[in-house]
């Protein structure tokens, strides 16, 4: 089978089981009218996620053989379609746990996935995932389950893509309008796949303690409503259909899940091909304490996006750096700043043009005190490297060699094999060089490593990276990042600072919220020659903790990690 027909069922659900279990029933009857292949529904479609303590829970959970979804397994054979539906499960031992399960054409199960990420107050009552969901081989593709706090991770999605999966079936109770605008659609770009993310609308918890939980949240009464705009989401990140905001609807659209193979980027590129596990293996070790560096304050960074090339760049940034020291402490120089077109890469005098650049910006910066970081080649016993610097006072304060392959580089370009960080009066720096900023992997070793920021020197090559790849890299990490690139069509640099306020359930002193979570505030530089400037909080960075007991980084499922 080539195109397919997937639905995501958008709607409100109560708390009253059996006026669920109609409405659940109802919705895939509408959809089925337009002969869908897949159907996927919200997450914990039996019952509101609001219960009075861990009995209640029980009470309203679902067991697997139980009427509701042997209703949602007959719907699944009359419709011959397959259908994701999520809810909370009765487990041994009395316990629950948030689950998609998988109905095939005929009604049977295939997959039952464990939620592996809980949200605040699901912590109180269910119990995370024990295993990984494998991957589904159907005759419609290779299918993947996740349910929302799964997918404000990389984790989950990530790790169900490197299993194969061409289409990812993403159950969300979400109030949060950044999960639409964010969290979903960066899941199926960096991993060049399809997301099919369904989500709520109505209010999430009982309409009559609106009020009540309005006050002990602190978010605002219209906030506690499930924020719709469900979508399916192409491998490059076009949203390819969207739902409302705070309509029930069917949301279809046909897609071929055989677009989700091809990992290529626009230079040829495999976003998979040079993954390095050996590097990773700090994502499944147990989180251990970060001792933070100490902080003096805002730091005030610029990327700069130069006229010329060759000699004359580094003569035209040399002969501003004076200036630059006047209003910033730190200027980042995108990939190979003097080079005048990466894509035809041709090696030439560019090592000998590094070396000239990384001396003519020392001389300059002995007498001033700026940070400039860059990525410049050199050679080492003769092999060629790829290295992003940190440079001030004359000095490299912090090298950093590019640790994955590319296409734009030479298959023998000696490779890093760690992320190195360096503590400033500002807080802790980490380099990101070229490529290494499309993965996911090294913004999150960047966090274990406690940075503050993470400075890249890269090349913007699909619009995704800058609407949302590098925006989820702060978000998901609380990260502070500095990434220059040369114009191009696709965009250019871009400056991500993070709010104060973040912590639900916690009272917000700088914003009143908003609808969104966790979306870093963005400045993005225009497609021509300049210098783009923004004030980043970096001390900011230390608090990760989204909600109660729930932590971006600990609470991330890294006993599950598989590389």
């Amino acid at each position: 089978m080539s195109t397919i027909r997937v639905a995501a069922l958008q709607f409100a659900i109560g708390i009253d089981l059996g006026e669920n279990q109609a409405k659940v029933l109802q919705m895939i009857d509408q959809a089925a009218l337009s002969q869908p292949d897949l159907m996927v529904l919200p997450e914990f479609v039996n019952h509101a996620s609001w219960y009075r303590d861990g009995e209640h829970c029980y009470d309203v959970s679902l067991r697997l053989d139980g009427p509701f979804l042997k209703e949602v397994a007959a719907r699944a054979k009359s419709a011959h379609c397959y259908i994701v539906v999520n809810t909370t499960l009765q487990r041994e031992g009395h316990s629950c746990t948030g689950s998609s399960i998988l109905f095939d054409r005929g009604g049977e199960i295939l997959a039952v996935s464990d939620k592996q990420v809980l949200m605040g107050h699901e912590n109180d009552f269910l119990t995370k995932a024990v295993q990984v969901t494998p991957v589904v081989e159907t005759d419609i593709g290779r299918i993947g389950l996740y349910a929302c706090m799964d997918g404000v991770i990389a984790e989950t999605p990530r790790g169900l893509a490197l299993r194969g999966a061409q289409i990812l079936c993403n159950s969300l109770n979400s109030f949060a309008v950044d999960e639409a605008s964010l969290h979903v659609p960066v899941r199926a770009a960096e991993n060049k796949v399809f997301v099919v993310a369904a989500n709520k609308v109505g209010p999430l918890i009982p309409a009559d303690q609106l009020a009540m939980a309005s006050q002990f949240t602190h978010i605002p009464q219209h906030y506690l409503y499930g924020a719709g705009e469900s979508q399916v989401v192409a491998p490059d990140g076009t949203v390819i259909a969207r739902a409302s905001l705070a309509n029930e609807e069917v949301l279809i659209a046909d897609i071929d899940p055989r677009w989700a193979d091809d990992k290529r980027r626009p230079d040829g590129n495999s976003i998979v091909a040079h993954l390095r596990p050996e590097i990773y293996r700090p994502l499944a070790a147990e989180p251990r304490p970060i001792h933070h560096a100490p902080h003096s304050g805002p730091m005030r960074v610029a990327c700069w996006q130069g006229r010329d090339t060759g000699i004359a760049a580094i003569a035209e940034l040399v002969a501003a750096l004076p200036e630059l020291d006047r209003h910033h402490d730190l200027l980042v120089l995108p990939e190979l700043f003097f080079v005048p077109k990466l894509e035809d890469l041709a090696f030439g005098n560019i090592v000998e043009l590094s070396q000239a650049a990384i001396s003519a910006i020392n001389e300059a910066l002995s007498k001033l005190d700026l940070f400039v970081s860059g990525s410049f080649l050199g050679l080492r016993q003769n092999r060629l490297q790829h290295r992003g610097l940190l440079l001030q006072g004359g000095d490299i304060v912090l090298e950093q060699r590019q640790l994955h392959a590319s296409s734009r580089y030479p298959a023998d370009l000696e490779l890093g094999h760690k992320l190195e960080v360096v503590d400033t009066k500002f807080g802790r720096l980490g380099l990101v060089v070229g490529e290494d900023a499309i993965y996911p992997e090294v913004f999150r070793l960047l966090g274990l490593a406690g940075a503050d920021l993470a400075i890249i020197s890269g090349h913007v090559q699909e619009r995704w990276e800058l609407e949302t790849g590098l925006l989820e890299r702060a978000a998901e990490n609380r990260l502070c990042l500095a990434f220059a690139s040369r114009p191009q069509s696709a965009g250019a640099s871009l400056l991500a600072d993070l709010e104060e306020d973040f912590t639900l359930l916690t009272e917000w002193k700088e914003r009143i919220f908003d609808g969104k979570i966790n979306m870093p505030k963005v400045r993005l530089a225009p497609r021509f020659a300049g210098v783009t400037a923004a004030t980043l909080h970096l001390e900011r960075s230390r608090n990760k903790v989204i909600s109660s007991r729930t932590h971006l980084l600990n609470d991330r499922p890294w006993r599950l990690a598989e590389r």
